[in-house]
C-alpha cells in the first residue's frame, strides 16, 4: 500500500555490513538466488540474519528479522520450475536505506497496519497524537514503525520462524508497552501460514499484517495485472483522495470493485471514471470480507485467491480478519534496482492485507483493535499455493 517514499523520507537507519558468517540457518545460496551473507548486519545494535524456510514440495520461504520481512517466496510453477512471487531486495542495507529505497516489501506491519486519520486515536478517553508521515496521516505505525526495527528471532524447526518484538510505551505515539510476535510457518500443502500475538501492559491499539507483494507470473520485471483475482465480498470501504477512509461502506455491485467473479484484474484496473480507482491510479482499498460475521472471522473458508494464467500458480488467501487491503502497486515504477536487479513497474504485483478496516478506532461502529492487559491479541492469514 501506499507511497513509502513520502512516509519514510528522512528516517535513516544505520547499518554497518559484517564479514560473512552464519546467517540465521544457511551458509549457502538459497533456491531463491538469494546470498544469506549479504543479510548478516547489525541494525541499532542488534544482529540481521536470513531464516529459511522449506518443505518437501518444492517450497522455499526466506525471511529476514529486519522488519519481520519475507524476502522471497519459491513455489513450483505448472511445470515444476521453482518460482520466486514475491517482491523484495537482496540484501539487507538496501532493505535498511529508508531514504534511498523506500520500501514495506514483506514486512509484518505493526503496531497498526494501514492508516489513521490525521494520526489521532483515542484510547481509555484519552487522545493522542501520532506521526503524520503520509498524506497528513499515519501509516503503518508510523515512519519507525515495526517494519523498520529488528525483531528477535527463533527457528523452532525447518519450517518455522517466529519473531518477537517489544515496544515501548510512547512508540511513534502509541500508549503501553506492546509484546508481539510473528510466526511464520510452511506446511507440507504449500501454506505460509501466519499467526500474529500480542499483550500490554496498558490499553492500546492493535493491527498487524503482512505486506507481501505478489507477482505469481515469474517475470517480476513486467506488470501484473493479467493476474485473475477474487475477493469474497459483497462490501468495500471508500476512500477520499488521501486514501482515508470516508466512514461509509458501500455495495460492490456493478461497480469495478467487484471480484465476486473472478476476473483479470487489467479488465477494471484502467477505469477513469469510477473515482475510487482514478483517485487511487489502480485499487488501495479494503474489502468487508463475507467470511466474516456476528464478530469472528472464518479462516477455514476463502477471503481471496490469485491466479496466473502464466505459470498456473493459484494461491488463495484464509484470515480470521474482518477486511483485506488490495493494493496493486501504484507507486512502484520508481526506477529503483530490487531484488537481482530487477526494476519493477507500475502494478506490478498484488497485495492481500488481512487487516481491522483502516481507520476503525475513529469509526466505531467498525470491528474494533483495541486491546487491554489481560487479554491476547491474535490475528491469522494463511496463503495456499497450488497449480490450477
Amino acid at each position: 500500500m501506499k507511497n513509502l517514499k513520502l512516509s519514510c523520507l528522512g528516517f535513516g537507519i544505520a547499518a554497518t555490513l559484517l564479514s560473512a558468517c552464519s546467517s540465521g540457518n544457511q551458509s549457502t545460496t538459497t533456491v531463491s538466488g538469494l546470498n544469506p551473507a549479504a543479510f548478516d548486519s547489525t541494525i541499532n545494535g542488534k544482529k540481521t540474519a536470513l531464516y529459511t524456510l522449506k518443505n518437501n514440495n518444492g517450497m522455499e520461504v526466506c525471511i529476514t528479522n529486519f522488519g519481520g520481512r519475507v524476502v522471497s517466496l519459491v513455489v513450483p510453477d505448472k511445470n515444476g520450475q521453482p518460482t520466486d512471487v514475491v517482491l523484495g531486495y537482496d540484501n539487507i542495507a538496501q532493505y535498511a536505506d529508508i531514504k534511498n529505497s523506500p520500501s514495506d516489501y514483506g514486512s509484518s506491519v505493526g503496531r497498526y497496519a494501514n492508516r489513521l486519520n490525521q494520526g489521532k486515536i483515542t484510547v481509555a478517553g484519552k487522545e493522542y497524537q501520532l506521526p503524520q508521515n503520509n498524506f497528513g496521516h499515519c501509516l503503518h505505525g508510523g515512519p519507525t514503525g515495526w517494519m523498520y526495527q529488528v525483531y528477535d528471532a527463533e527457528q523452532l524447526n525447518d519450517s518455522t520462524l517466529k519473531l518477537t518484538i517489544v515496544s515501548p510505551d510512547g512508540d511513534n505515539g502509541f500508549p503501553g508497552t506492546v509484546t508481539a510476535t510473528t510466526t511464520y510457518t510452511v506446511l507440507s500443502n504449500n501454506t505460509l501460514d501466519i499467526v500474529w500475538e500480542a499483550t500490554t501492559d496498558q490499553e492500546t491499539i492493535i493491527n498487524m499484517t503482512n505486506h507481501n507483494y505478489y507477482n505469481l507470473n515469474g517475470d517480476l520485471s513486467k506488470e501484473g495485472m493479467n493476474m485473475v483475482l477474487y475477493v469474497n465480498a459483497d462490501n468495500f470501504t471508500p476512500a477520499d483522495s488521501t486514501y482515508m477512509t470516508t466512514g461509509e461502506i458501500k455495495s460492490v455491485e456493478g461497480t469495478p470493485m467487484d471480484f465476486r467473479k473472478a476476473h483479470a484484474i487489467e479488465e477494471t484496473i484502467n477505469d477513469t471514471i469510477f473515482d475510487q480507482i482514478k483517485n487511487a491510479t489502480g485499487y488501495d482499498h479494503n474489502w468487508c470480507l463475507n467470511t466474516y460475521k456476528d464478530g469472528k472471522g472464518d479462516d477455514t473458508q476463502v477471503c481471496a485467491s490469485l491466479y496466473s494464467p502464466i505459470t498456473g500458480i493459484f494461491m488463495e488467501m484464509f484470515t480470521n480478519e474482518p477486511g483485506v487491503q488490495v493494493y496493486t502497486g501504484n507507486f512502484q515504477g520508481t526506477g529503483i534496482a530490487c531484488k537481482h536487479g530487477v526494476k519493477y513497474p507500475k502494478h506490478v504485483s498484488v497485495c492481500l492485507e488481512s487487516q481491522k478496516y483502516p481507520d476503525s478506532p475513529n469509526k466505531k461502529d467498525w470491528p474494533q483493535p483495541y486491546l487491554k492487559p489481560g487479554e491476547k491479541y491474535y490475528s491469522h492469514a494463511a496463503y495456499k499455493f497450488s497449480i490450477k
